[in-house]
Parts: C-alpha cells; sequence; structure tokens
C-alpha cells in the first residue's frame, strides 16, 4: 500500500458561538495513501466541508495532528500556512471562482503570479496544465466564452499549475450537467493515475462518489463507514 500523503490523527475541531460550544469534529483519525481519490460524504452539519478545509490548511484543528507529507500543518503559523498552501495544495471549487475578466490563460496563471518563477517558467507551466485538462486551444477564451465544463476544467488546470502533491475539491461537480460532471471525473481519476495526485473530494452527488477509490462517511463530526470502489 502507497505511502500516506495526509495522517490526521486524533482531530478535533470545535466552534464557540457566545456562550455555546459547537463540536463539528469528534476525534477523528485518518490516513490518505499517495494518488487516492478520496471522496469525503455526509449530511449538512456533518463536518466534511471543515475537515476538508483542515487538511487543506485553510483552518486548524482544535485539538489533534495533521501531517501532509513530512510537514506538520497543524503546527504552522498563518504565515507559514498561507506559504505551504502556495505550493502544496490545489483548489477547485463548485463554482469555479474564475476572474471574469482574464482569460484561461491568465487564470490559471494566478497561483504562479506568488512564486518567484520567470515569465518564461511560468508560460511553460501554464501551457501544461492547460494540455492536461485539454484546453490548449482554449487558452485566450474569458470564462463568459466556455462551456461551464471548459470552467472547470481551467479550475482544474490553476489547481494543478503548482504541481501540487495534493488537490481539495469542494462539490467540484455540483454545478454541472450529467455529461460535463462525467467527464470532470473522467479527468480527476486520470490525474490520479497517470501523475499520482492525491484528491479528495467533497460530494452529495452518489454517482460522484462511485468514482472514488474509497468514500468516507461522517456524520455528526465522527467517521461512521467506509466503502472502497469494486476492483
Amino acid at each position: 500500500m502507497p505511502a500516506p500523503l495526509v495522517r490526521v490523527d486524533h482531530v478535533h475541531k470545535y466552534f464557540t458561538r457566545g456562550s455555546e460550544r459547537l463540536d463539528v469534529l469528534q476525534d477523528l483519525s485518518l490516513e490518505v495513501p499517495v494518488g487516492e481519490f478520496l471522496g469525503l460524504m455526509g449530511p449538512s452539519g456533518s463536518g466534511k466541508t471543515t475537515l476538508l478545509n483542515l487538511i487543506a490548511g485553510l483552518d486548524l484543528p482544535s485539538a489533534g495532528d495533521i501531517v501532509v507529507g513530512d510537514q506538520h500543518i497543524s503546527a504552522m503559523s498563518e504565515t507559514q500556512l498561507a506559504r505551504w498552501r502556495t505550493r502544496s495544495v490545489g483548489f477547485v471549487f463548485q463554482f469555479y471562482h474564475l476572474m471574469p475578466v482574464l482569460t484561461a490563460y491568465r487564470n490559471v496563471e494566478l497561483p504562479l503570479l506568488l512564486l518567484p518563477l520567470s515569465a518564461a517558467e511560468r508560460k511553460k507551466q501554464v501551457l501544461n496544465a492547460l494540455d492536461i485538462v485539454g484546453l490548449a486551444d482554449r487558452i485566450h477564451h474569458k470564462p463568459g466564452q466556455l462551456s461551464g465544463g471548459q470552467q472547470q476544467r481551467v479550475g482544474i488546470a490553476r489547481a494543478l499549475v503548482t504541481d501540487p502533491a495534493l488537490i481539495v475539491a469542494d462539490e467540484p461537480t455540483g454545478d454541472l450537467d450529467a455529461h460535463s460532471a462525467e467527464e470532470i471525473l473522467d479527468l480527476m481519476q486520470e490525474l490520479c493515475r497517470s501523475l499520482q495526485k492525491t484528491i479528495i473530494m467533497v460530494t452529495h452527488d452518489p454517482r460522484a462518489a462511485a468514482r472514488a477509490d474509497r468514500v468516507l462517511h461522517l456524520e455528526k463530526g465522527r467517521l461512521v463507514s467506509e466503502t472502497r470502489a469494486a476492483v
């Protein structure tokens, strides 16, 4: 079995609302091997998006440890986390989060502007990412000139452009028609198989979850079951 890229060890997360404490994740532990396509499912309020945000370094746990690669991200400062996210995590969103005034090329280039790269190096990485997602012929198109499926491909190219080991996806097919959703899921599976990317996906859609190698089901902040893809 591949070594784990992600280790979540006895993580607890709570928020306070006035004098009330809301426990969102409770003593949760899991490992995600390199190259796995992991699905997270559960009813609203089950903690799946909170877990995704913790693994991606967007938030810190109240207790417990999170390790990605060899980095203890749960012990990092906000500044350290921001630097780590820039290089180590790609983000895919339900509603794409593309800049409407920018071309596909410029949207994909945005994460690279935070890194010490030359214009030639940025160009090489942007064109490679757009080629991987099948949009080499759409680099000068703005989001309004692209279909929903093509916009999500731009979003995936943007997630890939820094060559992160980990990609987190929050309802990546939630705004797509069935055909476009299938194409996006095909692409995500291929990224795991060909590029050994590790993908963690939150979804409500059983058809999307069925494409994952493994699905973890959460309820009230706890892991309650696990299903694996048929071999």
